[in-house]
């Protein structure tokens, strides 16, 4: 495989300094990658650059992720119009670790071979230097002409941003020019990945490594990910999409995906799946011919879910789709756990009912879903639509109106599923 070239068709190279594929093909090479550790998770934002760096270990290079616990405590003013939270030690440390077991599932950190995944810590080798050896050792090569030209400068000097620019994020680019000088030298890091936002930081980096060394390095962007509307990728009404199950569950991660345009799922299978161009492009054909049947989005959740999470959390999140919408998934809701519930049932009309009601042993379905909470308008209208075969209780078809109401009913010790004619559902909460 080779790297260019898989990152061509998949649409995920921005901008590439000359020489750049020369390196690639002469020889295994050494990349990094910046990772910002201000959350203890990554969020699908960080996808593309982890996935150039997960097809960069394929191709038989050898992948470094960087990540930036001093540049972190400085805060990148690139496409930002104010500065960031500053992070002390001990949680970036926390961070790093987190982030270094979700990178495990896309990278081989433990293999054998020399192209190895390694994971360093900026903070490593910053927390030592002291502010005067850095401006004699690293400021003198680096010109104030050559960073104000930088667009992240520009632009925050230029009257766009409110805010100005502290010296402490001017320095910036001279922080993380200096950590692609340190791979360089220790590690023989030819090559800094990143997004398009990146570029001036990346090409000090180079400049950096050629002033000081006589050195040369590279550069390779990718562009930034949008959605077809305009509106910002990897960002919902609840915000970011997490890959930390704790902070995004497999549901909703699972429905993201599931849920994006077409025009998005012909981009974005191409750049979060390890699919082949053939494969992409029959499922592309595919949707063309039956658009309605979404085997673009069915796939591309299939395959990132899988790889964030893992196959059986994928299955999950399919039963749990599916619960509205089939008739037979009974056994399935009683499995799933109260999150996931509640997720699959945002939206649907809610009613909390007494749990002492329910636990006498004296409470009948009727007056359940008439009095204490109105799934029915009348009790007639229960009983005739109960007759044809109308109602359901957890999925499950409901034969007696008179039911006595128990606490096995209850999903997750508190829920109650009722099901009026094919599509109307309503949530009951015993409290």
């Amino acid at each position: 495989m080779n790297f260019i070239d898989e990152l061509t068709w998949r649409g995920m190279i921005h901008q590439m300094m000359p020489g750049t594929k020369e390196q690639l093909d002469k020889e295994m090479t050494t990349a990094y990658l910046g990772i910002d550790p201000t959350a203890d998770s990554l969020h699908i934002g960080h996808l593309v650059g982890v996935m150039m760096l997960k097809h960069f270990q394929r191709a038989g290079h050898k992948p470094i992720a960087l990540v930036g616990g001093a540049t972190g405590m400085i805060g990148d003013p690139s496409m930002k119009s104010q500065e960031r939270k500053l992070l002390d030690e001990e949680t970036l440390r926390h961070n790093q670790e987190a982030i270094k077991a979700q990178l495990a599932k896309f990278l081989d950190f433990d293999s054998t071979e020399p192209n190895a995944a390694e994971m360093v810590n900026n903070y490593d080798w910053m927390k030592n230097f002291s502010f005067l050896d850095f401006i004699r050792d690293v400021g003198k090569h680096i010109t104030v002409n050559y960073m104000m030209a930088k667009d992240s400068v520009k632009k925050r000097l230029s009257g766009e941003s409110q805010q100005g620019m502290s010296f402490t994020e001017f320095s910036y680019q001279l922080v993380q020019g200096y950590d692609f000088l340190t791979l360089y030298r220790d590690k023989n890091c030819r090559l800094q990945l990143g997004g398009s936002d990146q570029w001036g930081n990346i090409t000090t980096g180079t400049e950096l490594i050629r002033r000081t060394l006589g050195g040369e390095a590279y550069a390779l962007t990718c562009p930034l990910i949008t959605k077809a509307d305009g509106g910002k990728f990897g960002k919902t009404e609840s915000g970011n999409v997490w890959l930390d199950p704790r902070y995004t569950s497999p549901y909703k991660f699972y429905q993201f995906w599931l849920n994006v345009s077409d025009a998005d799922a012909e981009k974005y299978i191409k750049i979060f799946t390890e699919l082949t161009q053939d494969e992409v492009k029959a499922l592309i054909e595919e949707q063309a011919t039956d658009p309605g049947r979404r085997p673009l989005q069915k796939r591309l959740a299939k395959e990132i879910t899988t790889m964030v999470h893992s196959a059986a959390d994928y299955e999950a999140a399919v039963e749990a789709s599916q619960i509205l919408f089939s008739n037979n998934t009974g056994d399935a809701l009683h499995r799933l756990d109260e999150d996931t519930l509640l997720q699959v049932m945002d939206g649907v009309p809610r009613y909390e009912v007494s749990i002492e009601t329910i636990n006498s042993g004296e409470l009948k379905l009727v007056d359940l879903l008439t009095d204490l909470a109105p799934v029915f308008p009348s009790k007639g209208e229960m009983r005739k639509m109960t007759q044809q075969g109308g109602l359901s209780i957890n999925k499950e078809k409901v034969a007696d109106p008179y039911t006595i109401v128990t606490a096995e009913m209850l999903l997750a010790g508190k829920y109650i599923l009722a099901q009026r004619g094919k599509k109307n559902y309503f949530l009951l909460i015993a409290k």
